[in-house]
């Protein structure tokens, strides 16, 4: 689970959409394999991040940070931080997620239900005629899971092996994924090949679905790693809480244009190495894959790239604030510690599995950042489902950091 927590730091710079589940085998792994190696060959390792003139690593190269950062009291935070509890109902909740995911085909002559997992051909029509995307075969899809559009899924509640059923259906509107088809009717044709459901909790699936042998031992494996996984999430929220806190008591006067128009390279850079190139397409044709116009990907690119550099800007503020500086050897213990604070044996497997070393740059900097500012702040631990909306307690804040929801990563298959 720790790269998975990993994954969603790394998301603050950049739309990165990925999982990963400690140093264990997962599914996600190819996800992560296929966007190492769509990285360019020109990208940077860690020994060569960028310096400034004097030789340090630093999140922004400016003679002076306080001339467009004036930094908020960065030295009495108080926030707080949703602690979640590990419950016998949460293991069981994340074993029959297992089971669920993992189904066992059914012998019986029997109808399809909620939460089977149904092996399917189907063709979609609009207009009685055959439309782009609408189609597949040999697709497994669980009953339940809302993964396509409403009524295909309850449609086939109550269809057997071999049937074949037909839905006429209402694409959502708007429809994000494709907003020519919003609120168009659809017929799709179903073919039911195979009917699979829950398996059961057994020595014999444990053994064929995890390191252990048995039962009792898999609980106490999904146990302690639902509890790494809780204390990773605790130390990141704690971190962005904080960071967030710091952020509404600052004020950015200026973005400096050399600044701006590198931010804006990395992210266009960091779209074509993460989705582009693993798609097969160029970034052009990425964005009109997601019918996004060219106004709006310049539009996004824009918006994340101040965020970014304003993220940057108040890094190097308190940095410079506290005196520290790093040589390429100081970020290298630097770049060690984070990468084992996220489940890597060492700053070598880190990137391998991260080959952008500016991005991982970035947010080694700002965890850093983040222990100076819990050093000197106050943290007070909630429950889960308590509100953590106000992160601070000082209510005259400035303005909140900026934010803009991606559209970059919508599905691509119609029928979802």
């Amino acid at each position: 689970m720790k790269k998975k927590v990993l994954i969603a730091l790394l998301a603050l710079t950049v739309a990165v959409s990925a999982m990963g589940c400690g140093s264990k085998k997962s599914d996600s792994e190819d996800s992560t394999k296929a966007k190492t190696e769509s990285s360019s060959e020109e990208e940077k390792t860690a020994e060569e991040v960028e310096t400034d003139s004097d030789g340090h690593v630093v999140a922004v190269d400016t003679d002076d940070i306080t001339k467009y950062v004036t930094l908020g009291d960065y030295k009495n935070l108080s926030v707080k931080v949703p602690k979640t509890e590990v419950t016998d109902d949460s293991i069981s909740e994340y074993i029959n997620e297992q089971l669920t995911y993992k189904p066992e085909e059914i012998t019986e002559d029997r109808a399809v239900q909620e939460n089977d997992t149904v092996n399917i051909d189907y063709t979609g029509y609009m207009d009685g005629k055959e439309f782009s995307g609408g189609s597949a075969t040999d697709t497994d899809l669980l009953i339940g899971s809302g993964q396509f559009i409403d009524g295909f899924e309850s449609g086939l509640i109550g269809a057997k092996k071999g049937d074949e059923v037909t839905l006429n259906l209402k694409f959502p509107d708007p429809y994000q994924n494709n907003p020519d088809f919003s609120g168009k009717d659809v017929q799709f044709k179903v073919k039911i090949n195979k009917i699979s459901q829950p398996a059961e909790l057994t020595d014999e699936w444990v053994s064929n679905n995890s390191d252990v042998k048995t039962v009792d031992e898999y609980k106490a494996e999904v146990k302690a790693t639902l509890e790494t996984s809780a204390d990773m999430e605790y130390n990141n929220n704690k971190k962005s809480n904080l960071f967030e806190a710091l952020v509404n008591k600052t004020e950015i006067s200026e973005y400096p244009d050399d600044l701006m128009e590198a931010a804006k390279e990395k992210v266009e850079k960091q779209f074509e190495n993460y989705y582009a190139k693993p798609s097969g397409m160029t970034l052009d044709e990425y964005w009109k894959s997601q019918s996004i116009t060219e106004d709006q990907a310049s539009q996004y690119i824009e918006a994340q790239a101040q965020t970014n550099l304003k993220q940057n800007m108040i890094v190097q503020a308190v940095l410079d604030a506290e005196g520290i500086t790093f040589t390429k050897d100081e970020y290298r213990e630097q770049l060690d510690k984070f990468a084992k604070e996220y489940g890597f044996k060492d700053a070598e497997a880190l990137e391998q599995a991260y080959t952008d070393a500016e991005l991982v740059k970035d947010n080694v900097l700002w965890s850093k950042v983040c222990d100076i500012l819990e050093k000197y702040g106050t943290i007070t631990d909630v429950a889960e489902d308590e509100t953590t909306d106000e992160t601070a307690t000082d209510s005259n804040t400035a303005e909140s950091s900026d934010s803009t929801e991606t559209t970059a990563d919508g599905e691509t298959q119609t029928a979802n």
